[in-house]
């Protein structure tokens, strides 16, 4: 059975995103625990789990690489099982970075429940990181049967707003930059952009697509 960390919003939320972390952190590295803190300002709680891999390292368990993507949808998927019987909320699902491509794999299942109304990436790995000249994973984007939103910071290793805007991206798969940011939303110095401010945007965007669908 899945153990989440929740963080709920003061009101009533508008709705549940159940959020995966990325590849190499947990689901309570400083990135989620801004962007769970983010989402519950805009009214959005998130159920913040981890996969089995990452669990086993709290446990003492060897910090070996994460499986292949696919090879986490099932644990994704029952996660979101879970979550069904534990909130009555729209349901969203989604991740950072990795749990945003296997999120988005998951969406493209004959066996997504029909409660979940959408997909949420932040910080999508198109490609291996500073390798734009590798295959994209635009894959679980295309195979999507539910709309997609993707938050992007503007200088991501694995898929910058340049690169981006070379490609077409299907019309339900929507994308929001996140100024001057990196893979973890960060802009750099000299910018008047700020890390705060980028996780706030990312969860006025989130907002805002939930209540289109």
């Amino acid at each position: 059975m899945s153990t989440f960390v929740w963080t709920r919003p003061e009101t009533t939320p508008a709705a549940t995103l159940l959020l995966a972390h990325g590849a190499g952190a947990p689901m309570d590295s400083a990135f989620m625990n801004k962007l769970a803190a983010a989402l519950a300002v805009e009214g959005i709680a998130t159920a913040r789990f981890e996969f089995a891999y990452m669990a086993g390292r709290r446990t003492g368990g060897s910090k070996k690489p994460p499986p292949r993507a696919n090879k986490l949808i099932g644990e994704f998927q029952t996660a979101l099982q879970t979550l069904m019987k534990e909130t009555d909320s729209p349901l969203l699902i989604g991740g950072k970075s990795m749990g945003g491509r296997v999120a988005a794999m998951l969406g493209g299942g004959a066996s997504l429940p029909g409660r979940v109304a959408g997909v949420c990436c932040f910080g999508y790995p198109f490609h291996p990181t500073g390798k734009a000249e590798a295959e994209w994973r635009l894959a679980p984007l295309e195979d999507a049967r539910r709309p997609v939103l993707i938050l992007q910071g503007d200088r991501d290793a694995f898929g910058s707003r340049a690169e981006l805007e070379e490609i077409t991206l299907p019309a339900y798969v929507s994308l929001t930059y996140l100024e001057d940011g990196s893979h973890d939303f960060g802009p750099r110095g000299k910018s008047p952009a700020t890390l705060e401010g980028n996780f706030a945007a990312a969860a006025k965007a989130t907002a805002a697509f939930a209540q289109t669908l």
